[in-house]
């Protein structure tokens, strides 16, 4: 993706070409689902039960295409984001522990993550099917998960877009439901549709209302949309990717909102968060970010990697800022 847009810097292309290959020869399955997790020489650790693995597949894979011209990345690319069309009404397949039919749920992260990578294989993507693509995604998002009266995104909703009253239906992940927003909110910059745009900002606005934590700092993991106890153990710790993918979302309102008085919003909030992230996660001495804090922003670990947290948060965020900051400056 620097490649792509930032400098076509061949040393960039070498690394990822090295990631490539690795994975082309033992991230997938005999069916072409990829694997969670593999150990060092490429053998499979974890089972393909995690459709996201595949969505960050198609993304790299995607981008590697478009940075080399490699026919093969092209061609896995697009099987892995038709086979996430496929899979995506049942996306953990037959490693589903939910017993089905009793209470069935959505989940928001697909169509979120999807709404992203749609636009990551622009280019690549027939435009028909990426219009289509991009209208479901809108759809779902705002016409299922979006509650209006709550003014928040409901991590988990019955296929109806209705709320079961259990904890799992009063789920929010603010994280989670700024980070779509700011993923709609670049479709309806595409598509100049600033009606929409302007409501995806509003909800940013009401999710760190609700989200932020008045007596600690920082974000909250998730909370319950009652104000009940929420199910999560680390419910209240601050992890940094919400806290990127919160200045990723104010800074593109800070810029494009055509409200001014939300655009000020905007960058009191900004500020706030900025200065809360990269006074906790930053680690000066030796860069990178760490991730995980209690709720009173004590370091909870001091590793910088692990199972979920990879470099793509934190490096993802500050080019789109960097972007963003471009661009008002001009």
């Amino acid at each position: 993706m620097l490649y792509n847009r930032l400098d076509p810097n061949e040393e960039w292309l070498r690394i990822a070409r090295h990631g490539i290959e690795f994975l082309s020869g033992h991230g997938r399955d005999e069916e072409g689902n990829w694997y969670f997790a593999l150990t060092r020489d490429g053998r499979p650790l974890v089972q393909p039960y995690n459709i996201f693995s595949d969505c960050f597949a198609a993304m790299a894979f995607g981008q590697f295409a478009q940075a080399s011209g490699d026919a093969q990345a092209q061609a896995i690319a697009l099987a892995t984001w038709r086979a996430i069309q496929w899979r995506k009404d049942n996306p953990k397949g037959r490693y589903a522990k939910a017993a089905p039919g009793t209470r069935p749920m959505k989940s928001f992260a697909l169509p979120m993550i999807l709404s992203n990578l749609a636009i990551e294989l622009e280019g690549l993507l027939p435009q028909a099917e990426l219009e289509a693509a991009l209208d479901t995604c809108v759809s779902e998002v705002m016409h299922l998960f979006y509650d209006r009266e709550h003014g928040l995104i409901f991590e988990n909703v019955a296929p109806d877009g209705s709320h079961p009253d259990c904890f799992d239906g009063r789920q929010i992940n603010p994280g989670h439901g700024i980070e779509g927003m700011w993923f709609l909110m670049d479709i309806a910059r595409r598509r100049g549709d600033w009606d929409l745009f302007e409501e995806c900002a509003d909800v940013v606005m009401k999710i760190l209302d609700f989200g932020w934590d008045a007596r600690e700092g920082g974000i909250f993991y998730f909370l319950d949309a009652q104000g009940k106890p929420p199910l999560q153990l680390e419910w209240d710790q601050k992890l940094w990717w919400l806290h990127v993918e919160a200045l990723v979302a104010l800074a593109k309102i800070a810029r494009l909102s055509r409200r001014e008085a939300l655009r000020a919003r905007a960058w009191l909030w900004f500020e706030r968060i900025h200065e809360y992230a990269w006074s906790h996660f930053a680690d000066p001495q030796y860069g990178e970010w760490f991730g995980y804090l209690t709720r009173r922003g004590e370091r909870l670990l001091e590793l910088k990697g692990g199972k979920f947290k990879g470099c793509f948060h934190v490096p993802r965020a500050l080019y789109l800022c960097f972007r963003e900051f471009e661009a008002l400056a001009r």
